[in-house]
């Protein structure tokens, strides 16, 4: 996902991003599930189909008054409006937003483009070396909320689930996805009396500028709802983000300010290795929390 955000937004806008979508045009209307929903008309080039046909990858041109030109997936409530369709065409669609997810509708084709003439920014995950289950994951120092300096290593001993995210991101079904799940994992893991107690949740920004200690300290409350009982936001210097971004696959550009991203959440076992890696949002948390379960297991066992 490509974006950029003006600096001067406050984090409430990222964190509640209908506060955003209220202070331009757009229309509003109920989802069907109590929610209210915003509709943003936008147009741009579709990059690729997948299978099920619930998700389409489109470079977009800038969005007035939500988001800057990128390329990223976006849900499809109704795959029939994919019929006919393939890679290199150009759209119109709509752009749904509420607090929980976003998804595209009324899906027109406009023209078609050559995918040798396209300048789009497509990301293929199989590009990037891949770690394999039991390889030992990269170290690299990190800068915690606090403005701590540590380092992976440092959570030996301990189950190590960790996601990668920007406060910036304005799209609920992306970054503020991952920290909404590792919450709801987390609370599983609580009140499992059953559940292993050497764990730790870590989700790392990989925008270092913007993502000052402070900001990171703010953002994580929401999420943690003030409780910072063993999940800890920080910071990723580059030095530390190329060490460690390739292995796991995680593709990251960046033009000017703006940053684009595919998603990557990791459980590393308490020696240090890969246990299990989620590539995508389709995860839940009951499943990152049997796959953090299973981890700390295996260890004991051997």
């Amino acid at each position: 996902m490509k974006m950029a955000v003006p600096a001067g937004l406050r984090l409430l806008v990222v964190l509640l991003p209908a506060f955003l979508l209220g202070c331009h045009a757009s229309r509003s209307s109920s989802d069907g599930g109590g929610q209210t929903s915003q509709a943003f008309a936008a147009q741009g080039v579709i990059e690729k189909i997948s299978p099920d046909r619930q998700q389409v990858t489109i470079h977009h041109d800038t969005i007035p008054g939500y988001m800057i030109e990128m390329t990223m997936d976006f849900p499809v409530d109704d795959p029939h409006q994919l019929d006919n369709l393939v890679g290199g065409d150009k759209i119109t669609f709509k752009l749904n937003v509420n607090q929980d997810r976003d998804w595209v509708s009324n899906i027109r084709r406009i023209g078609h483009i050559d995918s040798g003439m396209s300048t789009t920014m497509a990301m293929n995950d199989n590009e990037a070396p891949m770690l394999e289950p039991g390889d030992l994951v990269p170290d690299g120092e990190l800068i915690d909320e606090n403005g701590r300096r540590f380092h992976l290593s440092d959570f030996r001993g301990k189950v190590v689930a960790l996601t990668f995210f920007f406060t910036r991101c304005p799209l609920p079904n992306y970054c503020p996805l991952m920290n909404r799940n590792f919450s709801r994992t987390r609370d599983l893991l609580l009140a499992d009396p059953k559940a292993p107690a050497n764990w730790e949740f870590l989700s790392i920004s990989f925008d270092s500028d913007f993502d000052q200690p402070s900001t990171l300290s703010s953002y994580g409350g929401f999420y943690r709802h003030n409780n910072a009982d063993r999940w800890l936001f920080a910071s990723a210097p580059p030095a530390t983000l190329a060490a460690i971004a390739s292995p796991l696959g995680l593709v990251i550009m960046r033009q000017d300010s703006n940053l684009s991203h595919n998603l990557r959440t990791v459980v590393i076992d308490p020696q240090g290795r890969l246990y299990r890696q989620f590539n995508d949002n389709l995860w839940v948390p009951q499943q990152l929390a049997d796959t953090i379960c299973g981890a700390a297991r295996s260890t004991s066992q051997r």
